[in-house]
């Protein structure tokens, strides 16, 4: 396909890509899709008990851009992707002078960060306190007492599985019964843990200030992950934020349409 390359980014950390279709085959269409398993999850778990960190991330990205010449760098991350993606678009800025430059990295051209994690270690504790009291809500304390007197944990333990993963992820949704279209996934716990701790106290504000490329950020007006701070975002970035109504995290099931044509109007234009 003779088309512009895009790399995908998944979330997680510690997940795959596979969760991200299929609605996100819709890119496929007028772009060739470059994405992979992140280190520690998917077809990239590995026994080795080193812990991952932040960096890991972004010097496995690096190596994958040039391995592969995925220039001109188009980066489109979703949730933690997002993140990745504007740690190693603040990385590549860094090398542009001093010690640093001697070991550049491909700047990307354009970001689409779709539904980003927090930006600062305090908007992220914000998310996680949303997060909890939504799955404490009445319905979704309702499904779940449907699903424990629906007798499927005895009768047919792949409904009850699909089921109690809907379940556990409903609360990202503006609404909780719209889990049911998202591809169940996993994520590998010790993975998840040690990125976010080799984060620590982190906050991206006055770093974002010197990354210089064209932005896009979409966020949902439900999304728990406060959108104080994607706006934040896509002001140090100097970006274009669309706000999604009726929507949460996961726009590219909750508002498909809305979503990819906000990125296709941006990625051509």
């Amino acid at each position: 396909m003779d088309a512009p390359t895009i790399v995908l980014l998944h979330g997680g950390p510690g997940a795959h890509h596979g969760y991200l279709y299929p609605q996100c085959l819709e890119l496929a269409r007028s772009h060739r899709v470059f994405t992979y398993d992140q280190r520690g999850g998917g077809q990239s778990k590995t026994d080795d008990r080193t812990p991952i960190t932040w960096r890991t991330q972004i010097d496995d990205l690096a190596q994958l851009i040039t391995e592969f010449v995925l220039t001109p760098l188009t980066l489109v991350g979703y949730s933690w992707g997002a993140l990745l993606a504007m740690l190693y678009s603040i990385e590549a800025a860094a090398r542009t002078s001093g010690p640093a430059a001697q070991s550049p990295l491909p700047s990307p051209g354009k970001l689409v960060l779709i539904s980003p994690a927090p930006i600062t270690r305090a908007w992220r504790n914000e998310f996680e306190g949303t997060l909890a009291d939504r799955q404490r809500s009445p319905q979704i304390e309702a499904m779940r007492a449907e699903l424990s007197a629906s007798g499927l944990r005895e009768h047919d333990i792949d409904a009850y599985r699909q089921r109690a993963f809907e379940i556990s992820v409903a609360g990202y949704f503006a609404d909780p019964r719209r889990a049911s279209a998202l591809t169940p996934f996993r994520v590998t716990g010790r993975v998840q843990q040690s990125i976010w701790e080799s984060l620590g106290d982190f906050d991206l504000r006055d770093a974002l200030r010197g990354v210089h490329t064209s932005v896009l950020v979409v966020h949902g007006r439900q999304d728990p992950i406060p959108l104080v701070s994607a706006r934040a975002a896509a002001e140090l970035l100097s970006g274009e934020i669309v706000v999604l109504d009726d929507c949460g995290h996961v726009p590219y099931v909750e508002q498909p349409q809305a979503l990819f044509n906000s990125v296709e109007t941006f990625l051509t234009n």
